[in-house]
């Protein structure tokens, strides 16, 4: 008895560590994504999704993907963070500069991987753009010189502007306001700081822009300005007024230039930080990214509207031209 019973509590014994190493060697790898919108509200969460497939991951199969988001709303960001964090992820990712530092707040151990309009050294993400430190890491679509482009192209295409209205939101961490400023002397143009720092400000930044009698619109990309292509493209459009942003999709909504990087094959980029980490990079080591390639896109529609005629060498050099 004393034998068979040996035997039975050895052979259970032995089984319980199996059946760990087993569930160790199986379990997929997690992936915790933190929205400020929704998953189908965030046109860039499907490139970054496209970006984990062009590396073989698919949620269910070779990995675990747990979202939370925000639904626009800021307070929930907190919480949903803390949610995140106790369903224990391998690596974590952040879509936006708004939402990144909830992350980091909550966990200083767990590898973050972000993509972000806003510079992450000003955020306090990253020690430095090279060697950020830390538990975070990822791409910022940031880069000095795209404010002075973008006001050097304005200024081409239109080349009558003196006073254009610097659309931002001050809470937004990036430089673009001194390289614009800077721009701005050197073009023989002024800047009228426009500050927009919720979706309800609208209005009010519209008409402080009127009535400084603005002739041109400079729009810095962030989570409201973006909410708000079509009312900030309608007023410039009725108020014919030149405007140049950021990304394509100011153009591609009506406005007369954008200038900047591809947002979208940079939130696929991204993937690339989360599968290194996951193969056992540490996120401190890994450079934040910034864009090399810049897409120039002219508006000629919104050219003619406005009157403008756009100098055949500003034409050779655009990557796209809508018509």
């Amino acid at each position: 008895m004393r034998r068979r019973k040996f035997i039975t509590l050895l052979g259970g014994g032995a089984a319980w560590p199996l059946a760990a190493r087993a569930e160790q060697v199986t379990r997929r790898p997690r992936l915790a994504f933190l929205l400020y919108s929704t998953p189908q509200g965030d046109p860039n969460t499907e490139a970054f999704l496209r970006g984990m497939r062009d590396l073989g991951y698919v949620d269910g199969q070779n990995i675990d993907i747990e979202y939370r988001y925000a639904q626009g709303k800021p307070e929930r960001l907190p919480d949903l963070a803390e949610q995140l964090v106790s369903w224990k992820p391998d690596v974590m990712f952040a879509l936006g500069g708004d939402v990144a530092p909830f992350l980091r707040k909550v966990t200083q151990t767990i590898p973050i991987v972000y993509a972000m309009s806003a510079d992450p050294v000003q955020l306090g993400l990253a020690a430095s753009l090279s060697r950020p430190g830390g538990n975070a890491t990822g791409v910022t679509f940031l880069q000095d010189e795209l404010s002075a482009k973008r006001l050097e192209v304005l200024k081409e295409a239109a080349p009558r502007i003196s006073l254009v209205a610097f659309l931002w939101n001050p809470e937004h961490a990036d430089n673009e306001l001194d390289g614009a400023k800077r721009a701005a002397a050197a073009h023989g143009i002024r800047l009228q700081s426009v500050e927009v720092r919720q979706t309800g400000d609208l209005d009010a930044a519209f008409s402080a822009a009127t009535r400084a009698g603005i002739d041109a619109i400079y729009v810095v990309s962030s989570r409201h300005t973006v909410a708000n292509f079509p009312r900030i493209v309608d007023f410039a459009t009725k108020n014919r007024l030149p405007l140049v942003g950021g990304w394509g999709a100011w153009a591609q909504a009506g406005g007369l230039l954008s200038y900047g990087p591809n947002v979208g094959e940079m939130v696929r980029h991204s993937a690339l930080y989360v599968d290194k980490i996951l193969r056992g990079a540490k996120p401190s080591e890994l450079p934040v990214q910034q864009p090399t390639h810049f897409e120039l896109l002219i508006n000629l529609k919104s050219a003619k509207a406005l009157g403008l005629e756009i100098p055949p060498t500003l034409l050779a050099r655009a990557d796209e031209v809508i018509e």
